[in-house]
């Protein structure tokens, strides 16, 4: 897509507060162990009436909030949404469906909107029963304000160390519109739509099925292709709210400005999938591994994938350890379309294959180029032009550390 004849700005600050009439807010209700900045419980909401649109997790054992969120997208009409952290209401039964509905309750009451238009996101422990009243006190201390995105974004934190949010206006036809966004992720990540959570709005007026079409496809080649550790999580939701307060035309497929508008989404989510892969559990380097060259795009994402998914490319990385045969052993075993004797490979910048043929480099100073903060991997299958990116991490102890004592 071109989107050539408008204008983006990434803005500085930018959060899911940024795009016109929304606000939001957080405080701490005890779901989440005390500490500084600590907020469990918070919601975003429109001034006014939203289209939305969401993608959830796949994994069957979906949680109580994913279920009502699924049923709620399909009116295509929505306010904001309901979220807390340090509970996860997955595995929990008809109680903790009852709990989610009743969270979205007592939040629409709260703020004078029909309970049916709020979703519901919960990040946490799993199998745990939500405790609905102090999720309730929570809510009645609730204030939301046009820069309460911040305090959003903080909310929804778990093992995450730092906040992940962005925005950014797009300019032109003589009309301006953001996209802002929060997301939260270290871990239970794995492209399986959607790992993590995400919420995005928009001020642009968008039409609810290009905006459903547009969503998907921003997820594809963002939050489908990074992964941490494998697992996909019971309580992954990525949502978008589009308010039209901006006073765009309706944006949807053939309109100026619709191609912009997927870019501008696409950009945002690719944003936040990036921070999420960076922030990986115990993680120290963000990994992008692109594919070029195969002979097709499903082959070059299901190779992007399984090499950034490696555990020992992970481990390697850590260790400085320009172990390409690595990256080998794993785009072999993808199940993509590959002849040893065409492949390339290129580590760090340092090429250490061509045409299957083994090539001199230096070692220590590939080994020095592993540990910046972003490590990039290139792998040409010479077979054809399907191209593709993945995201993920480096694997190091921590990871073990913060996953052995998770719930205590």
């Amino acid at each position: 897509m071109s989107g050539d004849a408008f204008r983006f700005q990434w803005l500085e600050g930018g959060t899911v507060t940024s795009p016109l009439g929304f606000r939001a807010g957080a405080v701490y209700a005890g779901l989440k162990t005390p500490g500084p900045e600590k907020r469990d419980v918070g919601v975003l909401l429109s001034d006014g009436p939203c289209s939305v649109a969401g993608v959830f997790t796949q994994n069957k054992v979906a949680a109580a909030p994913v279920v009502v969120c699924r049923e709620r997208v399909k009116g295509s009409v929505s306010r904001g949404i309901v979220f807390n952290a340090g509970n996860a209401n997955a595995a929990t039964g008809d109680e903790g469906l009852q709990r989610a509905r009743q969270t979205a309750e007592l939040a629409a009451k709260r703020f004078g909107v029909l309970p049916e238009d709020l979703l519901v996101a919960s990040t946490g422990v799993i199998g745990v029963p939500l405790p609905i009243e102090k999720l309730q006190e929570g809510i009645e201390r609730l204030e939301i304000r046009p820069d309460g995105g911040h305090d959003a974004a903080q909310c929804i934190i778990t093992t995450d160390t730092r906040r992940k949010e962005t925005g950014v206006e797009v300019s032109g036809e003589g009309w301006s519109f953001r996209v802002g966004a929060i997301a939260k992720g270290a871990g239970m990540i794995h492209p399986n739509m959607a790992t993590m959570l995400c919420f995005v709005t928009t001020d642009a007026a968008v039409d609810p099925a290009f905006l459903d079409r547009a969503l998907r496809r921003s997820a594809d080649v963002s939050f489908n292709m990074i992964t941490i550790d494998g697992d996909t999580s019971t309580n992954d939701s990525l949502v978008v709210f589009a308010n039209g307060l901006a006073d765009t035309p309706v944006l949807r497929e053939g309109v100026p400005g619709a191609e912009a508008f997927e870019k501008a989404l696409t950009d945002v989510c690719i944003r936040m999938a990036k921070a999420i892969a960076a922030d990986g559990e115990g993680a120290t380097r963000l990994i992008e591994v692109t594919v070029t060259g195969a002979a097709s795009e499903q082959d070059a994402r299901t190779a992007a994938r399984t090499v950034a998914g490696s555990s020992l490319l992970k481990a390697a990385v850590y260790g400085g350890d320009p172990n390409w045969g690595r990256i080998a052993c794993a785009a072999g075993y993808s199940g993509a379309d590959l002849e040893v004797s065409r492949l390339d490979i290129t580590i760090a910048g340092f090429p250490v294959l061509k045409q299957g043929q083994v090539l001199p480099f230096d070692a220590a100073a590939a080994s020095e180029a592993l540990r910046q903060p972003e490590v990039s991997i290139l792998v040409d299958l010479n077979l054809g032009t399907g191209r593709a990116v993945a995201w993920g991490c480096d694997l190091t102890e921590e990871y073990v550390v913060v996953n052995s004592k998770y719930t205590t």
